[in-house]
């Protein structure tokens, strides 16, 4: 694996402010990081933005109009998980984790907390950009759900043009990644998604064998849209196969 912070792609001299793509900021005490990556993005057309602190970063949220946060675990003042956590407060912007740490129970609580991958340090400049063009194909997907009449089943109803999810008519708040779980079931309601479908369609390619990731999110998404977990009627399991979600009530 070539270290992110010695292999850089593209000119030095590119030049990211006549970039017209997605806006990707950048958020990483490491300078060599953040210039590494700033120099990459450019070169691919993206528009980037750099923060050296969770501060910052959280400035120019409030600023810019960002669609994703390459964000790194280790800052100087906000811890990277805090930080996750405070933006999905008011922002469902794309987030991608940057960290040393490869154990699997980090990459976990990083993405319940909302972020939508996780990326190992040290890195390759096309692994990472790699990611960062399949969140924003998932993203381009999921926006393409606007069109889709609300999905109703029993007391459960997803309004997909609203992202909303309402549970006896009160509505339910969901992580980006229970509602993109549920808004695949739903598409998909009557069917068996395999647990390998539903890891690549929610999380990506690279998730197929984070089947814990997949059962975790699945017992969090329960206990918000069944009355009683234990006994689910409407995101229902076949043991050994994968997961379905009951069809529409019919009008």
């Amino acid at each position: 694996m070539v270290n992110a912070a010695d292999r850089a792609v593209g000119p030095p001299g590119s030049d990211s402010r006549v970039a017209t793509g997605p806006t990707v900021l950048v958020v990483d005490d490491d300078r060599r990081y953040r210039d590494l990556l700033e120099l990459n993005l450019a070169h691919r057309g993206y528009r980037p933005l750099t923060a050296p602190d969770g501060l910052t970063a959280l400035n120019l949220l409030e600023r810019e109009p960002v669609d994703l946060v390459i964000l790194d675990l280790m800052l100087p003042d906000i811890d990277g998980y805090e930080l996750c956590r405070r933006i999905r407060e008011y922002s469902d912007v794309l987030v991608i984790m940057l960290t040393a740490r490869a154990d699997e129970r980090f990459k976990i609580r990083g993405l319940n907390l909302g972020a939508d991958d996780y990326v190992t340090k040290p890195f390759g400049p096309d692994e990472l950009l790699a990611r960062v063009a399949a969140v924003l194909r998932r993203r381009g997907s999921d926006r393409q759900a606007i069109a889709r009449p609300p999905f109703v089943t029993g007391d459960l109803a997803i309004d997909f043009a609203r992202r909303r999810v309402m549970l006896g008519g009160q509505e339910v708040h969901l992580t980006p990644h229970e509602y993109r779980l549920l808004y695949h079931l739903a598409i998909n309601a009557g069917r068996v998604l395999v647990h390998d479908e539903l890891l690549r369609r929610v999380w990506g390619s690279g998730y197929r064998d984070q089947t814990g990731l997949l059962q975790t999110t699945v017992r969090r998404l329960r206990h918000k849209i069944e009355h009683d977990p234990s006994a689910p009627r409407h995101l229902l399991t076949r043991r050994g196969i994968g997961y379905v979600l009951e069809p529409p009530t019919a009008p």
